[in-house]
């Protein structure tokens, strides 16, 4: 039995390995017939320790997430993906991703990258990656190898 995937999630931070989930949630939301759903998550607790805390902090990463989600958004497009929009939500990502979206769009796939961009919060409580596999409510499919299926690694300029 061939499992049929209809609305697919894509968490993106700019990091590579997002990239390399976003390709490859392309290519499967292409064989499923799928729609595509991505979704940049702020997170806003980075923000709370700062004592000058100022709005344009947050639309300078809104405004560089729009940036990022448009020109994915253009490149699901060209592939032959139709139905793909994103979101940008504020918060704590893991439960958003794991559990807020999923439900509020009838998400049945996660595909997320093995690491993101915030190495320290990895360190202190344990990455998003891992959250979001160990308590979705759907599948998740963790993003490691590239297009060929060979180990991701950054080319050098990157």
């Amino acid at each position: 039995m061939l499992q049929q995937y209809n609305h697919i999630l894509v968490p993106v931070d700019g990091s590579y390995e997002a990239e390399l989930a976003f390709k490859k949630a392309v290519a499967v939301a292409k064989r499923n017939d799928a729609d595509l759903h991505l979704v940049h998550v702020v997170d806003t607790r980075a923000f709370q320790n700062i004592s000058s805390f100022d709005t344009t902090m947050v639309e300078e990463v809104t405004d560089t997430a729009k940036k990022t989600l448009d020109k994915y958004i253009q490149e699901a497009k060209d592939s032959g993906i139709s139905d793909v929009d994103y979101s940008i939500e504020y918060g704590a990502p893991k439960t958003i991703i794991s559990r807020e979206i999923p439900k509020k769009l009838d998400i049945d796939l996660i595909m997320i990258g093995a690491t993101g961009l915030n190495a320290v919060e990895r360190l202190l409580i344990g990455s998003v990656t891992e959250y979001v596999t160990r308590t979705a409510v759907c599948d998740v499919l963790v993003v490691r190898t590239d297009q060929e299926n060979k180990p991701a690694q950054k080319t050098t300029g990157e």
